[in-house]
């Protein structure tokens, strides 16, 4: 009963991590080109020039951050899912 309880956690985990990093790194890509949006440019084409350098670490860093925090709170769900309880034995 053991094996298939941590079998199920860390699949829980791996495919949160995972779905946690997919949006993760696209929710910070769009803030980060936002802010190339936004800023001021003189020069024509520094918008798109903005994005391209800035696309690269922003995925990685949002797919990071979101991976992390998708297996941990995967795991954490899916141990709490799994628990069985105990009976409580009563002292008398």
């Amino acid at each position: 009963m053991k094996q298939k309880r941590v079998l199920v956690c860390s699949f829980v985990a791996i495919a949160s991590g995972l779905t946690g990093a997919y949006f993760g790194g696209q929710g910070n890509l769009v803030a980060q080109i936002e802010r190339c949006d936004r800023q001021a440019f003189l020069l024509p084409g520094a918008t798109n020039l903005c994005q391209v350098w800035i696309t690269p670490f922003a995925w990685t860093e949002g797919s990071l951050t979101g991976l992390w925090c998708g297996m941990i709170l995967g795991a954490f769900a899916a141990g709490l899912a799994t628990h069985s309880r105990k009976k409580e034995v009563s002292r008398k």
